[in-house]
């Protein structure tokens, strides 16, 4: 029988909103976890939870009371259209902490509030609506029904929620399409490879339209190419859609990769919130910078993070005047009337050009410099780095922003791994 709820159902497809290129332009907190706790055991805000609250870690907590201590004064918050990540081995708290947001688990101690509603107060009729209507879960098992079709898999939380089956159907026909399965509506479970399989959840969760998606290990049952193929489509996805997405794993390769920004747990505990660049670059604890002194940091971090601010040398300027201008830099650039790079001159043109005879600039110019975006990697321009050639970065009408130097590149690289050394000296000494 069909509800009355059917007629508040909002099909989320007839548009694209404004999407976010950066994070300033984020919206505004929607998720917040404050001073979280989760004691596990009989007398969860007895004995275990005062040490806890001390300061006792988790093993001694343990071994006081019988109690696990699944969260020890969590804190974050998620912005409204971002990728949160949060990371954590097995036991770190990660898997709690996103339970608390729909309140499959109740906190001991602390509040958990979604666009400005304590979830935790929440009870019967009242969060059943709010799980419904704000947000999807993906979880690491596909968990679809073996007798429901594809299609029926996909609308079975509009069913729930009361839409007209005509109307689920639609919404679930689009949502397939979304994530490349339109094809197989008709098909079943079993008849799906896992990615697909896995595809099938993921369009199940955005088949209501939730504002929140909630993703538990939602990836790591794939195999590796299937895996990144499926981190890929979701991120097209969000690129489009623009939803709020709190995602877990344990895979920092995976956080680092999807993640606007990043939060590390461990033993209930976090150790430390940033974008990827940071918890790369500068990892908070010894512990983080273990985790990341195996992580291809080429991959990550971003041409924006080690460019410096252009200083190009003057149309009208002789060589000679250049090449002092260019100093002990790898090159400056000259620009045109619209602030393009035209040329660079480097220190070893300059000399050659002047041995020649010239004090003209454009004898000393060259024009086969390779050009980068802020927001590429260093992978993406380590091939014309060996060059030894500087690498004008340009936004997106072709303007000068940046001189990116092919030393700072591979210093860049290193930086970490003193880092590392550095943690593991404090450790020891």
């Amino acid at each position: 029988m069909e509800h009355a709820a059917a007629a508040e159902f909002r099909p989320f497809f007839g548009g694209v909103s404004e999407g976010v290129e950066c994070m300033a332009d984020f919206g505004e907190e929607i998720i917040h976890l404050r001073n979280v706790y989760k004691i596990f055991g009989d007398q969860p805000r007895g004995r275990a939870l005062e040490l806890a609250k001390a300061g006792v870690n988790k093993n001694e907590v343990q071994a006081r009371t019988n109690h696990v201590v699944g969260l020890t004064d969590v804190n974050f918050s998620v912005r409204e259209g971002e990728i949160f990540v949060v990371m954590g081995l097995s036991g770190s708290g990660k898997s709690t902490a996103i339970r608390t947001v729909n309140k499959l688990h109740d906190v001991t101690d602390g509040e958990v509030i979604v666009e400005g509603e304590d979830v935790q107060k929440m009870t019967g009729a009242t969060l059943q609506a709010f799980r419904r209507q704000k947000m999807g879960m993906v979880f690491q098992h596909f968990a679809l029904f073996p007798h429901r079709s594809v299609v029926e898999n996909v609308s079975y939380g509009l069913e729930v929620q009361g839409v007209a089956r005509s109307e689920r159907f639609d919404a679930a026909i689009r949502a397939l399409g979304l994530v490349g399965l339109e094809s197989y509506a008709n098909s079943y479970p079993d008849e799906l490879s896992g990615g697909m399989q896995q595809r099938v959840g993921l369009a199940r969760a955005l088949a209501s339209d939730p504002d929140i998606l909630l993703m538990d290990e939602a990836f790591s049952a794939l195999d590796p190419l299937i895996r990144r193929q499926m981190q890929d489509e979701m991120m097209a996805i969000q690129n489009d859609l623009k939803k709020t997405i709190l995602f877990i794993t344990h895979d920092l390769n995976e956080a680092l990769r999807i993640g606007d920004r990043v939060c590390i747990m461990k033993d209930g505990a976090v150790v430390q919130i940033g974008t990827p660049e940071e918890i790369l670059t500068k990892p908070a604890t010894g512990y983080v910078a273990e985790f990341v002194q195996d992580v291809d940091q080429g991959r990550v971090i971003q041409v924006h993070e080690i460019m410096v601010t252009p200083d190009p040398v003057s149309q009208t300027a002789t060589l000679s005047e250049g090449l002092q201008h260019v100093g002990d830099r790898a090159g400056a650039f000259v620009l045109d009337a619209a602030g393009a790079p035209a040329g660079v001159l480097t220190t070893g043109d300059a000399i050659r050009a002047s041995g020649m005879g010239s004090n003209r600039l454009e004898d000393g110019l060259r024009t086969d410099f390779a050009v980068c975006k802020p927001t590429d990697t260093l992978n993406e321009v380590y091939a014309a780095a060996g060059r030894g050639i500087p690498i004008a970065v340009v936004d997106d009408d072709g303007r000068l922003v940046g001189n990116l130097d092919p030393r700072h590149i591979m210093e860049e690289m290193g930086r970490v791994e003193s880092l590392i050394d550095d943690f593991e000296r404090e450790v020891f000494m």
